[in-house]
């Protein structure tokens, strides 16, 4: 489960053999969120507010990034 980015505490992981639709996970202490790649919709969990900005901001500006490790560790 590579960290393919950090920032202030917040973890964002991409697991390879992952269930489907393509998504990341922001982790932050004891908080976890699923969030979608294509659409940015949470899939599953909650990150708190400002936590959750920091990530939407990152993911907005890199969706092809994240698709890409998504589907190099998720070749189906």
């Amino acid at each position: 489960m590579p960290t393919i980015k950090m920032m202030d505490s917040v973890k964002i992981d991409v697991y390879s053999r992952d269930h489907l639709p393509p998504h990341f996970h922001a982790i932050y202490a004891e908080y976890e969120e699923l969030i979608e790649i294509e659409t940015l919709k949470t899939y599953i969990g909650k990150l708190p507010a400002v936590q959750r900005k920091k990530v939407m901001d990152w993911a907005k500006e890199n969706k092809e990034y994240r698709m890409g490790i998504f589907k190099q560790l998720n070749p189906r």
